[in-house]
């Protein structure tokens, strides 16, 4: 009986793998736009943060939708709007940090762990999300700096690291459409000791003459070059591009066959 019992639990198992693979994969061929929710968590309780999310609305994450439209646009994708954003409820519970050193074993082992982490804490939203991102705000007055966002492809989740203060939301918005990109298999294109964007992938305007300074960022390259060893983070979506092969790895442009 037991044996049986854990037979029909491996082919559940299974089950569920196969249909996130087939997910994935429908979606990169953008018949229709994905719906992505957005669950804002207070990490450290903080009464100031608290306050701020409280003055949330859908209306604060329409510039990112109107943002992925203009750019789709440059690409020629039938898709108006690639993404439409909706504010779930606030999540209590702080989702899983990512493995401090790195071990296949631990990566691993920490993704199955966010996964479930997302299946229990997802409140509802009015259209079934094909993306969440859980933003953990911060009070910058306690956390001047912030670490690194993650996010995963198999499941479509993120985790990402905000100030949780009206003065940083556009720059909230760039980091928070960048940790997008990664759960449609977009990679990064910056240079993991430095920060520096890696030339030409990087660059929002690898062909521009001469090359520095760059006026805007690859949305994942993560900064605007403004010489050959100083790149500045960009305040606002206007100040960045999504370039060719961010383009390609996330289906708007196709592979020659």
């Amino acid at each position: 009986m037991w044996k049986k019992i854990r037979v029909v639990i491996l082919l559940l198992i299974l089950a569920k793998v196969a249909q996130w693979m087939w997910l994935d994969k429908g979606a990169l061929e953008w018949k229709k736009n994905l719906y992505v929710a957005v669950y804002p968590v207070n990490v450290s309780g903080s009464a100031r943060v608290s306050a701020y999310l409280q003055t949330l609305s859908k209306d604060d994450f329409e510039p990112l939708s109107q943002y992925f439209a203009a750019e789709a646009k440059q690409y020629q994708l039938a898709v108006h709007r690639p993404f439409e954003f909706q504010l779930g409820a606030e999540v209590k519970a702080v989702p899983p940090a990512p493995p401090s050193d790195g071990s296949v074993l631990s990566t691993v082992l920490w993704s199955l762990k966010f996964r479930y982490f997302a299946w229990a804490n997802s409140p509802k939203v009015s259209v079934p999300p094909d993306i969440r991102l859980y933003l953990l705000y911060y009070d910058p007055a306690t956390h001047p700096q912030l670490s690194h966002s993650t996010a995963l492809n198999k499941g479509r989740i993120g985790r990402i690291n905000l100030f949780g203060d009206r003065s940083y939301a556009r720059q909230n918005l760039v980091i928070t459409g960048h940790e997008l990109l990664h759960t449609l298999n977009a990679t990064d294109k910056y240079d993991l000791s430095t920060n520096m964007p890696v030339y030409p992938d990087g660059f929002a305007e690898p062909d521009l003459l001469p090359r520095y300074p760059q006026g805007f960022a690859e949305l994942m390259g993560g900064r605007v070059p403004v010489s050959e060893v100083l790149a500045v983070i960009p305040d606002h979506l206007g100040r960045t591009l999504i370039g060719e092969k961010t383009a390609r790895e996330i289906g708007w442009v196709k592979s020659a066959p």
